[in-house]
């Protein structure tokens, strides 16, 4: 397929006018020949971006990640696929360590049968552990039955069922063993700040361990103030580290993600949608994690009207960030580069890269609704 007359993202210029080429279900350079009988799809003037790379959600479309079933999982894949989110790495939530087992092992199962076509969907390029070591007092819509202090041999356990595919781990720093728990895995896993009631302090000293990520920022934390920064301030000085931020119109003020996105600069930030079952779906009573919620609109809540994770995909959010006055070179840049990057897996997708997955969306350059959906160098949506 060439996609030709686009207005091309590229991490390093922005937007630039120029031809895409794919060629057997990935990107080939420019300059690459095309073969006789080659598709050609004319973008006419619109921008072409890279196929979003989500790596903190847990549901939509009625099933829930933590459901542990190839129906779940089939489901999620082929909605977000739709969305133009291409690339998911689903967070599970607090649960039992049996059950965590099971949901590693659909996920691995999921990605086998990928690759042989047996299901098609968002590719599964890794697994979120959002849970269970974290803090009970900023559990949020976690469940606290199943709550622990971080435990090395746990994680290997489930690392294992998932064949290697946690990507991310969060955890909340000022628990016992946590700081074992980062000294001993930083390097096999990414580790993310979250659900936690650390001051700066103890989160500074979490990033200087390895830590690398902030799950939600703002969310489930001690709020930033002139004399107790916490994980905020934490995060600013550790430049390495990398926020995630739900720019749903719910969770944050579109004040402070201008502030955040100002501060932290384009590099750093990542858009995550956080989404549970209940996107895609009409309003109603759902559950996260073994917990009622109801949903109103984009708004999910407990019944004691703790914000239970969003009702909007990632796509949505990144056009909410647009709303709110983030350029849209740095919002593409934060749904789909730096999200990878977080998690090591900007080597094979979310950038239009010579190599790369041929995993693209044409969006409107009026609107920025979406036209085409291009997944391996097929037109699916």
């Amino acid at each position: 397929m060439r996609i030709k007359n686009a207005l091309v993202y590229t991490v390093e210029h922005g937007f630039v006018e120029r031809d895409v080429l794919i060629k057997n279900g990935c990107f080939a350079g420019g300059e690459a020949a095309g073969t006789d009988g080659e598709e050609i799809l004319d973008a006419g003037g619109d921008y072409l971006i890279p196929g979003l790379v989500d790596i903190h959600f847990h549901g939509c479309a009625g099933h829930d990640f933590s459901d542990g079933t190839p129906e779940a999982l089939q489901a999620i894949g082929a909605y977000e696929l739709r969305q133009g989110v291409t690339s998911i790495c689903p967070a599970s939530m607090t649960l039992s360590e049996e059950t965590l087992k099971t949901v590693c092992a659909n996920a691995y199962a999921y990605t086998k049968r990928l690759e042989s076509e047996q299901d098609t969907g968002a590719r599964l390029i890794g697994i979120h552990l959002e849970g269970p070591f974290i803090s009970m007092e900023k559990k949020g819509a976690q469940n606290p039955a199943y709550i622990r202090n971080p435990d090395v041999e746990m994680f290997l356990r489930l690392q294992e069922a998932a064949h290697g595919l946690v990507r991310l781990i969060t955890i909340a720093p000022e628990t016992d063993g946590a700081k074992e728990f980062i000294r001993r895995l930083a390097d096999q896993v990414h580790i993310s700040v979250g659900h936690t009631c650390s001051d700066y302090e103890t989160a500074y000293r979490a990033f200087s361990l390895g830590a690398d990520h902030v799950t939600h920022f703002f969310n489930a934390m001690p709020p930033f103030t002139h004399r107790a920064p916490g994980v905020f301030g934490a995060a600013f000085d550790a430049k390495h580290v990398m926020p995630e931020l739900i720019c749903d119109g719910i969770h944050i003020d579109a004040s402070a993600v201008r502030v955040v996105f100002s501060l932290f600069g384009a590099e750093r930030m990542i858009l995550i949608s956080d989404s549970m079952m209940a996107t895609g779906m009409e309003d109603g009573a759902y559950s996260l994690g073994g917990l009622p919620v109801t949903v109103r609109g984009n708004l999910a809540t407990l019944e004691d009207g703790t914000i239970a994770g969003s009702a909007t995909n990632l796509m949505d959010c990144m056009r909410k960030a647009v709303s709110m006055g983030i350029p849209l070179e740095t919002a593409v840049r934060a749904a789909t580069y730096n999200p990878a990057r977080a998690i090591g897996a900007a080597d094979v997708c979310g950038s239009i890269t010579a190599g790369h997955r041929g995993d693209c969306v044409l969006l409107s350059k009026d609107d920025l609704s979406t036209k085409k959906v291009i997944f391996g160098g097929k037109v699916v949506a």
